[in-house]
Formats: C-alpha cells, structure tokens, sequence
C-alpha cells in the first residue's frame, strides 16, 4: 500500500489518509485491487474484518449466536449452520441477485465500503442467502430443511452509543417440499409433516421455565400484508404457525437465561411471565412478513424481522416453480446482545481489555459490571458549506463519521448535529457537529483531544473545501 501521510501535532503524530488511494488492498489474506474513484475501505475498517466476534464462544455476541442456533437446532437437528462467509462479496451477491435497483441508497458510496466496481464488504447476510438455499436444496426429500447464516456485516454509519461500522447479523429459513398425498391420505405429505412440526416445537415450548403469553391480532392477513398466491390458504396458516412458535421459542430460551442470570444475582423486578406480541411488517423477501416485541423493564422491544419466503428468491436458487415453501428470518445480534447483557456502548464489543472479556462465558447470559467511567470532552466543529456546493448532502453525515472515526476511532462516544443554520441574505448553510471525545478504557487529556480536533478540522478543509468558522 502506499504510506499514509503522516501530520505532527502537539501531542505527537497522528495517521491522516491520504487522498491518494492504495492500488491494492488485502483483506482475510486475499489482495483486491481498488479503484481510487470507488475504493472508500479504510485500515481501521480492514482491521476489524479478522475479528470474527460472533465465533467467539464466550463474547456477548457469540453466546447469543450459540443458543440460538442449540435451541432451533434442538428439536430435528434440521438447520444447517454458516458461520464462516468471508465479509468480502461481489456487488451481484450483495445487491442484484437480490433485485436492489440500481438508484437504491444502500449502493451509495456514503452507505457502503467498496473496494472496487465490482467487490465490496456485505452489507448484510443475505448476500449469502441465494447460496445457502442451493446448498440445502438437496436436503428436503419430503421433509423439511433450513439454514442459519451469522456473519459481520458493514455500513458507514453515524456515531453513538449503539451504532458502529461493524455490526453482526443472524438470518434463517426453513423449507419444506411440496408432495402429493399417498397410502389413502385425505391430506398432503408435506401437510402432514408440518402439523407434526409444529406438535413439536409446541411441545418445546410447554418445557420453558418461564412462559409466554402471546398476543396476535395479525390474522386474518390485511390488504398490506398479503399472503403469496401460489400458496393454499393452509399452507400459508400452517407455515405461519411454525415460524412463529419457532420464533418464540427462541425469544423463550433467550431471555429464560436472562431471567436466570437475575434470579442468580437477586435483581429486583424479575417478570413471572414474558409477553410477546406479533405485528405486521414489510421485507423485500418475505410474504406475508411479521416482527415479533417483547414487552421488557417497561417498553416493546423488537427482536426479529421475519416472515413466508417469496418464490421469486426460491426460484432465483435454482427451485422449480411451486416446488417449495417457507418461511426466514433475520435479526441484529449486537442490539440484542447489548440489551441482554446490559452493555451501554457498543464499543464495548469490540475492545480487548480483559476487564471486560472475561465477565462471560459460553451459555450464560450475566449483566455487565462497569470498571471504569472516565469523563468525556466535547468539541464543536462548525463550518460553512462552499458556495458552489450549498446542498448539505455533498458533504453526507456518513461521510464526516467517516472522517472523525478514521482519525479518532473508538476514542469517540458520539457526534451529533447541533446546529444547521442557512444565512438570511447570502443563502450560505453551517453546520455544527459535537463531538463527545471519551475513551472506555482511560483519561484522556486535553492536548490529546485537541490534537484529535485539529486532524478532524484539517481533514474537512482538505476533503470537502469547508470554511471552518
């Protein structure tokens, strides 16, 4: 790679990147060449794409994978697990086998990191999904299959408490082929078998030390919420009912750990009884589609995304019309993993200090025991937009992120706009950004944060030609 540029300050010497971009990089031990006018991956994002956190058996993140994969598992053994992808995938995986438009935001360069036109870090795991659904096509014979994709996934995004460049995503599905009846059946085997499914995963259910109460004014399926024509009004009623016990039964096995992990360190405020609720939503993948709450420490969270695999993605993995039918979900593991180990800074996931590391081990879901609280520094960074340039949009929000996390990484705990101002007779737009310096793991002091200031100024100037006021 070319050497970044290097600007002295007070406090000593701080990497700022160059303009000029690498004509190669090399991620997961594979070199890719760039593109100067498309490559916007940076070191600091490279060096997160080894960290691997949803393997590791006793981070947050991987003990949440863990159970939840054991417990859908625990029934027929019947989804096949993917926890390996490598985060490098073509613009094809990530965007168009799954029928983005070519105008979608997420292709932007301000949403993405891309290393060239045609490879970039995936934005979500279900640029994996068309794969997996080929590599389990073989599997169904009459029963059913499914899969369990956990990767990390990236977006330039803004900066705070529960928002980083790299989160972890976890998706599944489960597929059943479609049979005709046989030996004087009235009904379908495929029928058959998924009455027996759902006996089954209702029966995992009523084993939970912890019960749920449902509530699900859902069905019958609204004119927003459609079901797919292709299915039989039986099959839709029958495949609904397997995802969400499966679903719930998963929400049970969660957050009956964390019930525990209270019981344990006598809490107050244990629920007796978990309440869930199903509402209807909307998926590119999924008809009709649902999200599953649960009511806790006094407001609706949700967890899951989730809802009947539409045929065209059956048919684009290579299933014949008709063949199949389903049901996938998806959610984010780190939110989830924060709520239920009381973690307050996403940056906590992603530090090697041992004072955290070593609060949790495999299967246990326990709260985190802060170490230390060291005292933030705010800085405001304001400036006026160039003339020819008035929009506030060419200099993105994602982009400035950008920039501040590149120089300061994870000794920032937020930015947020404070001010946006358009001048009543010259038309010119400020902008004012705060940014809350604050290290989890030490002090810092004033030269360092001032240091880190005058980076971020000479960057905006250099990248953006703003007028610092």
């Amino acid at each position: 790679m070319f050497p970044n540029s290097i600007v002295r300050t007070r406090t000593g010497l701080y990497r700022l990147y160059s303009t000029l971009k690498a004509q190669h990089v090399e991620i997961n031990g594979v070199k890719y060449t760039t593109n100067p006018k498309i490559c916007n991956v940076t070191d600091s994002i490279i060096n997160l794409t080894d960290k691997a956190l949803h393997l590791k058996e006793s981070h947050p993140v991987g003990i949440l994978r863990d159970l939840i994969e054991k417990k859908l598992n625990s029934i027929d053994k019947s989804f096949k697990t993917f926890n390996n992808f490598r985060p490098v995938v073509t613009t094809m995986e990530n965007f168009d086998s799954l029928g983005f438009p070519k105008d979608h935001p997420g292709r932007s360069k301000s949403d993405t990191y891309y290393i060239n036109e045609t490879h970039l870090l995936r934005t979500h795991t279900s640029a994996h999904e068309l794969e997996c659904f080929q590599r389990i096509k073989n599997n169904i014979d009459g029963s059913k299959a499914g899969f369990l994709i956990s990767a990390d996934v990236y977006r330039r995004d803004e900066i705070d408490k529960t928002h980083y460049p790299v989160f972890h995503q976890m998706e599944g599905a489960t597929i059943w082929k479609r049979t005709e009846a046989k030996d004087g059946s009235k009904e379908p085997t495929h029928i058959v078998k998924i009455r027996d499914d759902i006996k089954s995963v209702e029966d995992q259910l009523k084993k939970e030390n912890v019960k749920i109460t449902v509530s699900d004014d859902t069905l019958p399926l609204k004119e927003d919420n459609p079901k797919q024509e292709y299915m039989t009004d039986l099959e839709v009623d029958l495949c609904s009912q397997h995802l969400k016990r499966s679903i719930e039964l998963v929400v049970s096995e969660v957050f009956n750990k964390k019930i525990t992990s209270m019981v344990e360190s006598k809490s107050n405020d244990i629920p007796k009884q978990l309440k869930v609720r199903w509402i209807n939503a909307y998926f590119p993948w999924t008809a009709p589609s649902w999200e599953i709450e649960v009511w806790w420490q006094g407001e609706w969270l949700e967890l899951c995304g989730c809802g009947l695999i539409r045929q065209d993605v059956l048919l684009k993995a290579g299933y014949k019309p008709s063949e199949t039918i389903g049901w996938a979900f998806g959610l984010g593991l780190d939110r989830i993993a924060m709520l239920l180990f009381e973690i307050p800074d996403i940056r906590l996931l992603w530090t090697s200090d041992e004072r955290f590391l070593k609060q949790f081990s495999k299967g246990s879901i326990s709260s985190f025991k802060p170490y230390s609280k060291h005292p933030g520094s705010f800085r405001d960074v304001a400036f006026w937009l160039p003339m020819d340039k008035p929009d506030v949009h060419q200099v993105h929000e994602n982009d400035l992120m950008e920039i501040i996390r590149n120089i300061a990484g994870d000794l920032v705990e937020s930015v947020k706009l404070v001010d946006d101002f358009t001048h009543p007779k010259t038309g010119r737009k400020s902008l004012c950004y705060r940014i809350n310096y604050q290290s989890m793991d030490r002090n810092l002091t004033n030269a360092e944060v001032n240091a880190l200031q005058d980076t971020v100024c000479s960057k905006l100037v250099e990248e953006y030609g703003v007028r610092l006021r």
